[in-house]
């Protein structure tokens, strides 16, 4: 049965091809088409569209003025939201418009949406941005009915870079090369991780050949406006590397943690040969004063034994009988005593050896025990997920917070990938074994690919931890299947470094 299974997952994970993650793909699953239509007495007498993106699943930035018709005409204008993906579109509410910052907050009351993190770190000059919407001259070309503004697809994307940032009417704006056009409006200017830093909302004119530039609000005035609307948002402030990069910076703090430790266990080895040395030495003088006090009784008794014997003959030659037993047979004892204390006498090197014998302690599995990790920045790749502390209690057999089953994969790491019903994420959890190292791989996958995903995790439903072999197997040939399916690197690599915690410590968000 259970090599069926692992057909099976194989099968499935066979028709999902593994593609290379991409961050401005991950970001574009966050942004929308907003669409505003104008009714009267039942009649469709105006149109319009914009872009905007989720910054929760259920909450939607754009332009002011892309919905500013639904605020002027609230009875006569209705709002749609039409993702990115998927197979429909839902019904939008206004929730927040900031007129002067051209900002305005939207909810969805069904449906739910990847919702994308805003850089909240430096921006500098020069470097490459991304422009994300839904640019009008393009539905221009493409469109040919107006069932195509309300089926979902992907956006367009527009790459440049950023010039600098100025004040506009008291509101922070930066410049930049990517090209759009009217209907990108609200949406998304991201970086090379896929994270805003600002929301596009107008565009110089290119008249007499000059070379036009655009606008997008800055990632300051998008975090004032959903502070004061009372929004909570995603942020990550770590600057933007490549995985590659991230790799490198990974590798070099392993490689010095590892120098490190072996400095560390040189100088105990030292420590501990010098303690031996000492021990021996301390040892060998022990065994040797013994073997001489040994040597020189057995001398005593020898000599004394001697004389013994000599009184003996004494006495007897004066025809004393009774006293010459006495004296042979002390005489006798005695040096027989003597010749036992010289043969049992100790070796100077008994002790030490035993003690070298002794038998190494077994390595052991997956420590047990309750861990609070943190972040570790410099060794990680952060693009949309939050870095709070997470605490992992260990239990016997892999069992992760009395729930979550891993297993031992060919590097000796502890793990288990991750394929939630609600999340657009893959993740791949790991600790090593001392449960010290604790990693988190997510994979930002389209609609698509989670559907696929899905497909191979439903062959093995296992929701708590077990020991029973045939699950164990199951589950094996079921994460098997599910990397194999996956992109050849995640989008995100979280890295932590776990300490033993306190039970005061461990009541926090727990690990997968």
């Amino acid at each position: 049965m259970i090599r069926l299974i692992a057909l099976l997952l194989a099968a499935l994970s066979f028709t999902l091809p593994a593609r290379a993650a991409d961050d401005i793909s991950a970001a574009s699953r966050s942004v929308v088409r907003i669409v505003t239509v104008a009714m009267v007495d039942n009649e469709v007498v105006g149109f319009g569209h914009g872009s905007g993106i989720a910054i929760s699943p259920t909450r939607i930035v754009t332009n002011a003025h892309v919905v500013e018709s639904a605020v002027k005409y609230p009875d006569n204008v209705a709002l749609g939201v039409v993702p990115s993906e998927g197979q429909k579109s839902y019904a939008g509410k206004l929730i927040a418009i900031d007129t002067a910052r051209d900002l305005a907050l939207i909810e969805i009351s069904e449906g739910r949406l990847p919702a994308a993190a805003i850089y909240t770190g430096p921006l500098d000059s020069g470097v490459d941005v991304v422009a994300l919407g839904y640019p009008g001259n393009v539905d221009l070309a493409t469109a040919r009915s107006a069932n195509d503004y309300i089926t979902p697809r992907t956006p367009t994307r527009s790459e440049g870079s950023l010039s600098n940032m100025q004040t506009v009417d008291g509101v922070a704006m930066l410049i930049h090369t990517a090209k759009i056009s009217r209907g990108n409006s609200g949406g998304p200017l991201v970086d090379q991780c896929g994270r805003i830093i600002g929301i596009n909302t107008a565009i110089t004119r290119a008249d007499d050949g000059d070379s036009p530039f655009a606008f997008a609000i800055a990632g300051r005035e998008l975090t004032r406006f959903l502070t004061d609307a009372d929004q909570a948002y995603g942020s990550v402030g770590t600057p933007c590397m490549s995985m590659a990069e991230a790799d490198a910076r990974d590798r070099a703090a392993m490689d010095a943690e590892a120098r490190a430790n072996a400095e560390a266990n040189a100088a105990k080895n030292a420590a501990a040969k010098l303690d031996r040395e000492r021990k021996q030495a301390r040892a060998e003088e022990d065994a040797l004063a013994s073997r001489e006090n040994r040597i020189a009784l057995a001398g005593v008794l020898f000599v004394i034994g001697a004389l013994a014997a000599g009184a003996a003959l004494l006495f007897h030659n004066q025809k004393n009988i009774r006293n010459a037993k006495i004296a042979g047979g002390a005489g006798a004892v005695l040096v027989l005593a003597a010749a036992i204390l010289f043969a049992t006498r100790p070796d100077a090197r008994a002790e030490i050896a035993e003690e070298a014998a002794k038998p190494a302690a077994e390595t052991p599995g997956l420590v047990q025990g309750n861990f609070l990790c943190t972040i570790r920045p410099d060794r990680s790749r952060i693009t949309v997920s939050p870095t709070t502390d997470v605490p992992i209690a260990i239990g016997k057999g892999g069992c992760v917070n009395q729930r979550t089953q891993y297993m031992q994969g060919p590097d000796d790491r502890w793990q288990r990938i991750l394929v939630p019903n609600d999340e657009a994420t893959v993740t791949v959890a790991s600790i090593d074994s001392t449960g010290r190292d604790y990693r988190v791989d997510r994979y930002l996958l389209d609609a698509q690919a989670m559907t696929k995903a899905r497909e191979i995790r439903a062959g093995v439903m296992l929701k708590s931890c077990t020991a029973n072999p045939d699950e164990l197997a199951g589950l094996a040939a079921q994460q098997d299947a599910i990397r194999s399916a996956l992109p050849a690197s995640p989008n995100e690599r979280l890295v932590y470094r776990c300490q033993p915690a306190t039970g005061a410590a461990m009541n926090t968000a727990p690990a997968p």
